[in-house]
């Protein structure tokens, strides 16, 4: 049982599977906590369980966080993204057009261009 509380900073140097035994020893922990809470254990045990509870979720982001930037470092230059990594947005946003969607002219567009073109005036006080 580990008596110290890992930092984040500490997690992320870790590897997989020192995360995994990290995380089984923290849910035993946990399991031995709750059972004594049941059978009436010591009230410094019991205000234990919210931190324990809390390095188990600190531990799995930690994990879901590595996985998804190893998934990100994959996905890097290519042209299609998975969903969930792509930037969130709004909805107009990610279905407005792009930039080189915006300049690219139709045939009747550049043929009125040519023909008229736009008028420029001077104003002269």
């Amino acid at each position: 049982m580990s008596q110290k509380k890992l930092t984040t900073v500490a997690m992320r140097g870790m590897g997989k599977t020192e995360l995994k035994t990290e995380l089984d020893t923290l849910k035993e922990e946990l399991q031995q906590l709750r059972t004594s809470q049941v059978t009436g254990g010591v009230q410094s045990k019991l205000a234990k369980i919210k931190t324990v509870r809390k390095s188990i979720a600190r531990i799995l982001t930690v994990m879901t966080d590595k996985q998804k930037r190893a998934v990100a470092q994959q996905y890097a230059n290519k042209k299609l993204i998975p969903l969930d990594l792509r930037p969130k947005l709004t909805r107009a946003k990610r279905r407005a057009l792009n930039k080189k969607e915006l300049q690219i002219k139709t045939k009747k567009q550049m043929k009125k261009e040519k023909h008229m073109p736009r008028l420029t005036y001077v104003y002269k006080p």
